[in-house]
């Protein structure tokens, strides 16, 4: 009797022994799982922190703002005056608009992010997107 007990025992031991090894994979797979997801979201952080620190600089100020808003009277008076001009010059300032959200959004693409409808937004982890540079070259 006592030998089948031994066996008995052995047996539940190496199957306890087969669970926390599959039970030690798993864990081994989430903590990768994190370590991953840490390391992108520390990248990201990096890149959102120079883009803060860039934008948040000090910017010099125009005269008008130096002189307390005295200047900006007779600009809106003259912006009055000119309103039929400013109609011409609409499609002019649309295509400036036009070049200017491309040039942000290849700054975006070249710091890191996706500018692509698949993965706006997020980090590039794996080298160029072919849908994000197939939308810059639209």
């Amino acid at each position: 009797m006592e030998n089948k007990e031994i066996f008995n025992q052995m047996d539940e031991l190496e199957s306890r022994m087969g669970d926390f090894h599959v039970h030690l994979g798993v864990l081994k797979q989430r903590v990768k799982e994190l370590l991953e997801e840490n390391q992108q979201l520390s990248m990201e952080n990096e890149q959102l922190r120079k883009i803060l620190k860039r934008e948040t600089s000090p910017k010099p100020k125009t005269a008008a703002s130096r002189q307390g808003g005295q200047a900006a009277q007779p600009a809106r008076r003259e912006v009055a005056v000119h309103a039929e001009e400013d109609t011409v010059h609409d499609t002019s300032q649309q295509a400036g608009l036009v070049g200017e959200a491309h040039d942000n959004l290849a700054r975006l693409y070249h710091e890191g992010f996706h500018i692509c409808n698949v993965y706006y937004g997020h980090l590039r982890t794996e080298g160029d997107c072919l849908f994000c540079l197939s939308f810059l070259n639209k």
